[in-house]
């Protein structure tokens, strides 16, 4: 990540501090869609877009980052050649979707990627060396399951507890056996998926 940088779906900007202190990056900006969401007082994007055009000329930052939220994008091909559009030549995209996560962010949530339908979309709008990568394999994706029925089922605090004490170990072991592989490998579970995409 360099000079003047974009993050889009940026929310309440979490990432900014760390961006600005351990990257070559001058200039942080944040987009987000209109609408769904309500910011906390005092922190909101920079800028706003309808989910089809940037409030952005064309090819004006040297590098752009997406965390989660191509899958929020009604026509995520439209959201993709947008970034495209805005970046400039020998830019970066670092760009991560879930796989294996609940529905969230009710009723904007509609996609869920393989690493193929990621790569299709990138290639698509003109991205090339693409490098997709599988964020944690079959163990690491049981564990998430686990950790999210525990979290977000509806249960005592005490069951909550109890169970959380049953399965910690569990944890522990699935995470520390996880197995990650390649993204084009067949019969593959995964947690999420990073990649990182040029505009060249």
């Amino acid at each position: 990540m360099k000079g003047d940088f974009l993050d889009v779906g940026c929310g309440e900007k979490p990432y900014e501090s760390l961006i600005l202190s351990n990257s070559k990056v001058s200039s942080y900006s944040g987009i987000d869609l209109i609408g769904g969401y309500e910011y906390k007082e005092g922190v909101k994007p920079d800028f706003y877009w309808d989910g089809i055009t940037f409030p952005c000329e064309e090819a004006v930052y040297d590098s752009a980052m997406a965390t989660e939220v191509l899958e929020h994008c009604p026509d995520p091909s439209i959201t993709l050649r947008e970034i495209y559009r805005i970046l400039k030549k020998s830019s970066p995209l670092i760009l991560t979707v879930p796989f294996i996560w609940p529905t969230h962010e009710a009723p904007y949530d509609f996609y869920r990627y393989t690493p193929f339908g990621l790569r299709h979309l990138l290639t698509k709008v003109g991205f090339e060396d693409i490098e997709i990568t599988c964020l944690g394999g079959w163990d690491a994706s049981l564990a998430q399951v686990l950790g999210l029925w525990l979290k977000r089922r509806k249960m005592s605090k005490v069951n909550q507890k109890r169970l959380f004490y049953i399965i910690k170990p569990v944890f522990k072991y699935l995470l520390k056996n996880d197995r990650i592989l390649d993204e084009s490998s067949e019969q593959n579970l995964i947690t999420s998926i990073g990649a990182v995409a040029w505009k060249k």
